[in-house]
């Protein structure tokens, strides 16, 4: 990992070098100091700080919610990091998340019967725990396809008395195969040069459906968010105890988003069990055999978590230092995972850039700031909020706005 993080991020510095340090022609930039490239790639082969970085936001400070704790706790140590590279003006920038932050503090859960196991599972973002310790039978949902409203209107009319003091399995059993395959450890070339070719059409874009733009819905059919919506309603209005999804996806793996309303008020205790616990499950329910399960779980909410933070350093230019490049990645994460590759490394890779370039003694005429955004999982909220307050838009510019390049 390190070999690979060092090589990665060497590449992203002599690309930064060419575009931040001087923005001047490539000829005036190797006669300040022929041998630049050479001692950009000696530091960060000889004393890199990216491994480091890593740990600290992954294992000390991640997983990294925005409004959370650890996420204050992230961008803090990095504004003190920063700082003590020789960075300026290390701050951090307030922004109206608008949403208490959250937490898991704890959590259990257990098949009673017919057979005692452990689940392993997730806790939905911006849900609520249970009341102590609770047990219930499980009642599994399983909705029409691709239904318009009357279809799930009417499927709801079917079990209204079936949820009643349930934990509530969400949707039909499905398996997903364990992958024995490996996936290749580096993308090649052709395909890492299609994605960036300006005369590429998809450039850029990304997935199977790459070029094609986003799925169109069908006339009439409820997108899933609508679906998700309303089963929350239905669960919390008829009674229901907790509710259970599947994660869907193989080799045990898990990702656990939010409760979109961010009020625990509007919906029940609410998991994401690993795809082979889900099915398990489904299957015993669906041999004629009733299943009993137990779950303790604890959330925390912070109500000064309503204000999120851009964590912001920089290295002052010289003769152009009210002119700004700017580079960053986003400090929030998920809370399912310690949030390494989303995005620790992105952060660290241009913390590890800039530090280069200070230890270098390098001096740009431009003004260089590192942005650490929150929010972003939540929808780009951080950053465009960043973009609100200093540069405004294309049709209304602020002064920032004509002096900036990303």
């Amino acid at each position: 990992m390190a070999a690979l993080s060092r090589l990665f991020a060497s590449f992203v510095f002599v690309l930064f070098i060419w575009l931040a340090l001087l923005q001047a022609p490539a000829s005036a930039q190797t006669a300040a100091d022929p041998d630049i490239n050479n001692k950009i790639r000696q530091e960060e082969n000889n004393h890199s700080q990216i491994m480091h970085t890593m740990h600290y936001l992954a294992d000390i400070y991640g997983p990294r919610l925005t409004g959370s704790p650890n996420h204050k706790a992230a961008a803090e140590w990095a504004v003190k990091q920063m700082k003590e590279w020789g960075f300026e003006n290390g701050h951090l920038e307030p922004w109206d998340f608008g949403h208490p932050g959250w937490m898991n503090d704890r959590a259990s859960g257990y098949v009673l019967s017919p057979v005692h196991d452990q689940l392993t599972f997730k806790v939905v973002a911006w849900t609520p725990g249970t009341n102590g310790t609770i047990t219930g039978q499980v009642f599994q949902m399983v909705l029409p396809e691709k239904p318009k409203q009357d279809d799930l209107t009417a499927y709801f009319a079917t079990v209204k008395d079936k949820v009643k003091g349930k934990m509530v399995l969400v949707g039909k059993t499905d398996p997903v195969a364990v992958v024995m395959d490996v996936q290749p450890r580096r993308m090649e070339d052709k395909t890492a040069a299609e994605r960036f070719d300006p005369k590429n059409p998809n450039a850029g874009q990304f997935g199977p459906r790459a070029g094609q733009g986003p799925p169109q819905p069908e006339p009439g059919v409820l997108t899933p968010a609508q679906i998700n919506e309303q089963i929350d309603q239905f669960l919390l209005a008829n009674g229901a105890i907790m509710r259970l999804n599947d994660a869907h996806m193989t080799n045990g793996h898990i990702r656990a988003f939010q409760n979109r309303t961010y009020d625990p008020a509007k919906v029940v205790p609410n998991v994401v069990l690993r795809n082979e616990d889900f099915s398990r499950i489904g299957r015993i329910l669906a041999d004629g055999s009733p299943v009993e399960l137990e779950f303790n779980i604890q959330n925390k909410f912070f109500p000064e978590g309503k204000t999120s933070y851009n964590t912001v350093a920089e290295i002052p230019g010289t003769d152009k230092k009210d002119e700004v490049v700017m580079l960053g990645g986003h400090l929030d994460s998920w809370h399912s995972a310690t949030g390494a590759t989303d995005n620790a490394i992105g952060c660290a890779i241009m913390m590890e850039a800039a530090r280069i370039l200070k230890s270098l003694g390098v001096k740009p005429r431009r003004t260089i700031r590192v942005a650490l955004w929150s929010g972003e999982e939540e929808g780009l909220l951080g950053s465009q909020a960043y973009v609100k307050e200093h540069f405004g838009t294309f049709e209304d510019p602020k002064p920032e706005y004509a002096k900036f390049n990303g």
